[in-house]
């Protein structure tokens, strides 16, 4: 499987880690960003663009993922939600990370780099990134209720506001 990442400085020595703990498991790591620490650099490029990388790989028929990190995690998964066809998840444990996938069919995940320990971390990656996504039909008709208000800015018959 194809995994994009992408962190902030927060986060650079765990995606050294996790650069490698994924290699070792087979997967093909696209890193974008950043490449060197800098303590005041700006996290949403970095986050969009591995975003934006899952959603064409997806659409390109090319089995990807994507990891996005930082101190909290919390305005790297807005950022990545900003890509048309993300759909972003904060994970902070075991559960969380395999329902992102279950019932949200989570194409990223994002992760507090300063809330985990990198082992914790690397855990939930793992579970996030083997656990399929359900195909249950409630699960299906809530994905399409989101991309169809992605698309439209509405719902048809679901009432919202305008």
């Amino acid at each position: 499987m194809r995994i994009h990442i992408a962190t902030d400085h927060a986060g650079l020595d765990f995606s050294t880690h996790l650069k490698q703990h994924l290699a070792e498991a087979g997967h093909e790591v696209i890193d974008h960003g950043p490449q060197s620490y800098d303590p005041i650099d700006d996290y949403p490029a970095f986050c969009i663009n591995a975003a934006k990388g899952v959603v064409a790989d997806q659409q390109a028929g090319v089995e990807a993922l994507g990891i996005v990190f930082g101190g909290s995690g919390n305005g790297e998964q807005i950022a990545a939600n900003k890509v048309t066809g993300a759909r972003a998840a904060l994970v902070w444990n075991d559960s969380t990370a395999k329902l992102a996938r279950q019932h949200n069919d989570a194409n990223v995940i994002s992760i507090g780099a300063r809330q985990h320990t990198v082992d914790e971390a690397t855990a939930f990656i793992d579970a996030f990134i083997a656990e399929p996504f359900s195909e249950e039909e409630r699960h299906v008709r809530r994905i399409a209720q989101l991309a169809e208000f992605e698309a439209t800015g509405d719902i048809a018959g679901k009432n919202v506001d305008h």
